[in-house]
């Protein structure tokens, strides 16, 4: 490995295979994607071997100055290194999912998905500030022009929504850097991590940062672009947004506002509890209303999110431990439950969850794999989902027992959409004539259902595989924040007995 710039070809490899497949037919040009998006997994499994475990925080650096204060600087972190393999990962899936649904302009939409491959390898391994806003921004273009040209019905007016909503707050952040180079001299990001910024300017950061980053997530208020753009979004268009780009808001509270901004974080703690109780609650109410199959899975994720972002402001080690895996579990089971519907509407043309009905007489082998996510997605104790919940759910607890409370209820109400939906599309009387002629699993979909399943039954029954390489940069944030962190529900309930046993024992001294 000494010496073989892995980062970079993850990069290159892709964006090579985009340029191809511009001026190549349909046929060639998904046999490019595929070899392209699978050659770059392998990368990341190598370089998920080659991690060194306790050793620096920094792997596989690379550094080349270009110009001025911009520099070409790549490194990665555990939390880093975790999310490339998920995206890696993800992305062979999604060209196998459009391998037969997209007809049209076939060379173009993969050029899209191998940009965005690209630029969301970027986003996790950019070293330097700028570097990484301009990959934060530019995920919007091939994104865009997916759901833009390839979406719904609807699609232009979900596209201009989900341009819009994430560019906007983007500019907020972009000022936030550039004060921040002005105040601290570097765009390097390992010596920002460690900059002590004066409090007041910390208010004003953390506050432009996160007007980009909770769109991003999405979270509630700023969510409504998410349940558009997924309804509208091809399959493999929705499989990434969920999978990949959400986790981008998240990975931003983590790497930049929580450890670079604590005194601001803690300031803020109460508002992200409180938006986060909100959308558990009120996004899984909505998404218990729904008729359509993407729009109800969309809303689950805002709810999952939440515990993301209610997890990582716990502040301590269990609770951003969750949080990490609650969004690795997210990425693979949202873009299976994704692929889910994408299944049948191939077969079907709606995700009307009215139209189907007793699939489990047709499709036994779909039902099973559906069933699978569907309960990995409550969070059923042996798949990925329970983990995390209840890992960022003890830590939240904690921190702030009425915000655990909050988002429990939300994880019951989550089951009841998510078994609302599996009963009434897999089970009941198999009646319609179009439904019964539904065929089951053909090759390339069982193809597509194993890894992801696989993934998830790994991440459920043994997780310290993924924790692991994350637990040191989770210690690091978390003694980042020590200092600024407010006392918890737990902590003020054990120091009680100590102040009352103190207390007495002055009552009796005051007695003799």
């Amino acid at each position: 490995m000494s010496g073989l710039p892995i980062l970079s070809l993850m990069l290159a490899i892709p964006m090579v295979a985009a340029i191809l497949c511009l001026f190549l037919e349909a046929r060639p040009a998904r046999q490019v994607a595929l070899a392209a998006t699978l050659l770059d997994f392998a990368l990341a499994v190598l370089m998920w071997t080659q991690f060194d475990i306790g050793g620096a925080q920094w792997q596989f650096v690379e550094r080349a100055d270009l110009f001025g204060r911009f520099q070409w600087a790549l490194g990665v972190d555990g939390v880093a290194m975790m999310l490339v393999v998920l995206s890696a990962f993800l992305m062979p899936l999604c060209i196998l999912a459009s391998w037969e649904s997209v007809k049209e302009r076939v060379g173009l939409y993969m050029a899209m998905f191998l940009i965005m491959e690209v630029i969301m390898i970027g986003v996790f391994v950019a070293q330097d500030l700028l570097l990484f806003y301009i990959f934060f921004e530019g995920v919007l273009i091939p994104m865009y022009l997916i759901i833009g040209i390839w979406g719904g019905a609807n699609r232009r007016y979900a596209a201009y929504k989900f341009f819009l909503y994430t560019l906007l707050g983007s500019v907020l952040m972009l000022l936030a850097m550039i004060a921040m180079i002005r105040e601290a001299g570097t765009t390097e990001i390992p010596v920002l991590l460690n900059y002590d910024f004066p409090p007041e300017m910390q208010t004003w950061l953390w506050l432009a940062f996160f007007a980009s980053m909770a769109v991003k997530m999405p979270m509630w208020p700023v969510h409504t672009w998410l349940p558009d753009a997924h309804v509208q979004a091809p399959t493999a268009g929705s499989m990434i947004l969920a999978g990949v780009l959400l986790k981008m808001g998240s990975y931003g509270f983590l790497r930049f506002m929580m450890p670079m901004f604590p005194d601001a974080s803690a300031q803020f703690m109460w508002l992200i509890f409180g938006l986060s109780m909100v959308a558990v609650i009120y996004t899984s109410l909505v998404a218990l209303v729904q008729s359509d199959m993407k729009k109800l899975i969309a809303y689950s994720s805002v709810a999952h999110m939440a515990i993301v972002t209610a997890g990582l402001y716990a502040f301590n080690q269990q609770g951003i431990e969750g949080a990490l895996i609650v969004m690795l579990s997210h990425g693979v089971v949202s873009a299976a439950l994704f692929f889910c519907v994408g299944v049948i509407y191939d077969r079907l043309h709606t995700r009307e969850i009215d139209r189907y009905g007793g699939l489990a007489v047709n499709m036994p082998a779909y039902a099973l794999f559906f069933l699978l996510f569907t309960m990995a997605s409550i969070g059923l104790p042996g798949t990925s989902g329970f983990v995390g919940e209840f890992l960022s759910l003890a830590g939240l607890y904690e921190a702030s027992s009425w915000a655990a409370l909050a988002c429990t209820t939300g994880i019951i109400l989550g089951a009841a959409y998510m078994l609302y939906l599996y009963r009434r599309v897999v089970f009941g009387e198999l009646t319609k004539d179009d439904v019964k002629a539904m065929p089951d699993l053909n090759p390339r979909e069982w193809a597509i259902f194993v890894p992801l399943a696989a993934v998830t039954l790994w991440m459920g029954v043994y997780p310290e595989s993924f924790l692991a390489p994350m637990r040191g940069d989770v210690t690091t944030v978390v003694a980042r924040l020590a200092p600024t962190k407010p006392a918890g529900d737990a902590q003020l309930a054990a120091a009680r007995p100590k102040a009352a046993a103190t207390g007495d024992a002055h009552h009796a001294g005051g007695v003799q």
